[in-house]
């Protein structure tokens, strides 16, 4: 069903008021960490793609033609790709850093998502994330769960209660603790996988 996620302009209005209310300053940082060649995924309508630093390489890909075509606009410079984050169109390890920018709200099946990021990584590769989660307090977590079915039909896929946080974990990434932040059911954070052989952490920004 074709929600606001598929809506450019309806989905651009609601960015640009989170945007303001602090998401700007949340979105800064989740490029400002990017390396090298760059996958970001779930690009949507591309707000994410004007702020990477001139000396990485971007490659974004999104499942929805009008949404793409929209980003295309923002970003003409930018090779974009109409594809899942289920099915990545590319090799293995073909990318230094993965970025998502409230995407596996969104991807039906996440941990397959995640599969695929992990797959397309390099072994010493950074995945950096911004998510909305399920709440931590009940109350909020209960109510999440009551609205999650209207909610995600509207807004054409996106799960107020899930906690993608957990599902990256599960999917054999490591979160770097000096990088998370969490503000009520916001997180932002950049991850390794667990086998990475550096084990190295990115720095807070």
């Amino acid at each position: 069903m074709r929600g606001v996620e598929q809506i450019p302009f309806l989905y651009d209005a609601m960015c640009a008021v989170l945007e303001a209310t602090g998401l700007e300053r949340w979105r800064e940082w989740l490029v400002s960490g990017a390396k090298g060649r760059t996958l970001d995924v779930g690009c949507g309508t591309g707000r994410n793609l004007p702020l990477y630093a001139s000396d990485v390489f971007v490659v974004g890909v999104e499942p929805s033609k009008d949404t793409l075509a929209k980003a295309r606009r923002r970003a003409p410079t930018v090779p974009l790709v109409r594809a899942s984050a289920e099915a990545l169109p590319f090799r293995d390890g073909a990318f230094d850093t993965v970025v998502s920018g409230l995407v596996f709200c969104s991807v039906p099946d996440a941990a397959k998502g995640l599969a695929e990021v992990k797959r397309v990584l390099k072994p010493s590769g950074a995945l950096r994330m911004l998510e909305h989660v399920r709440s931590t307090t009940a109350w909020r977590a209960r109510w999440q769960d009551f609205v999650q079915p209207a909610w995600t039909a509207i807004a054409g896929g996106c799960h107020p209660n899930r906690d993608t946080e957990t599902a990256v974990r599960q999917a054999g990434f490591v979160i770097d603790p000096e990088t998370l932040r969490a503000r009520d059911n916001m997180r932002r954070f950049s991850a390794h996988a667990a086998s990475s052989a550096n084990g190295a952490s990115t720095p807070a920004q």
